[in-house]
């Protein structure tokens, strides 16, 4: 039985969301746990700073997404209305440059002509955003769905710290949190590389070796100054 023709590209939009959305959400309230509780606060300033990072670092992240994809889709929504408007004011135009798009692909003149003709006949704009442009509907830009799943998925990864404090005495609550938010980070980085068919250890390695370097960062400078940092 042949292998199926499995692929991973629709994946794309909503994965990178939300595999941002919790590697920001444990390494960033983490960190700010840690750090937090390197400078010798309580259990009850700890937890506070906890849940204000993971709330305020959720709509921080929904909002960012949401600005920055928006961006995105009105540069795509503003190509598109200037090839509708080029294939109304010169059809035969943009019927050559298509033409010229399939004969780069390695197919012969007359024949990439009639597959551009065909193509224009269907379709014209959805010809010459996908091959022209590289617009297509699998990977347009989309500003809501961007700005909930990294919303979510931070809460999802910003709520393994803050169990932690919940969970573990004052006295380990530092390293607790730490090596939970590093196994935490190496499942993050197996299931994103799982789901979207990537080499795992590369991945594994790649998020927790960053996350952990930040973590240790924010709980020496935690330790030096005794203040609270994030």
């Amino acid at each position: 039985m042949p292998p199926s023709d499995q692929h991973f590209v629709t994946r794309t939009g909503g994965l990178r969301a939300a595999v941002l959305g919790a590697n920001d959400g444990i390494v960033s309230t983490a960190s700010l746990v840690v750090g937090v509780a390197a400078a010798g606060s309580s259990t009850g300033e700890v937890l506070l700073a906890g849940v204000a990072g993971a709330v305020a670092g959720a709509l921080s992240m929904a909002a960012g997404e949401y600005v920055s994809v928006s961006s995105q889709s009105d540069s795509e929504a503003a190509d598109l209305a200037r090839e509708r408007d080029y294939l109304d004011q010169a059809p035969e135009a943009e019927l050559a440059e298509l033409t010229a798009i399939y004969e780069a692909r390695g197919v012969a003149p007359d024949l990439a002509r009639e597959v551009a003709r065909q193509m224009m006949a269907h379709d014209a704009l959805e010809a010459h955003a996908r091959d022209e442009l590289g617009i297509m509907e699998i990977t347009r830009a989309r500003p809501m769905q961007a700005a909930l799943f990294s919303a979510g998925s931070f809460l999802a990864g910003a709520a393994l710290p803050v169990a932690a404090i919940l969970a573990v005495p004052r006295a380990g609550l530092g390293l607790a949190a730490t090596g939970l938010s590093v196994l935490a980070l190496a499942g993050l980085g197996a299931l994103s590389a799982r789901i979207g068919g990537a080499p795992v250890a590369r991945a594994v390695a790649r998020v927790t070796f960053w996350g952990a370097a930040a973590m240790a960062l924010t709980a020496a400078v935690g330790t030096l100054f005794g203040v609270a940092v994030g």
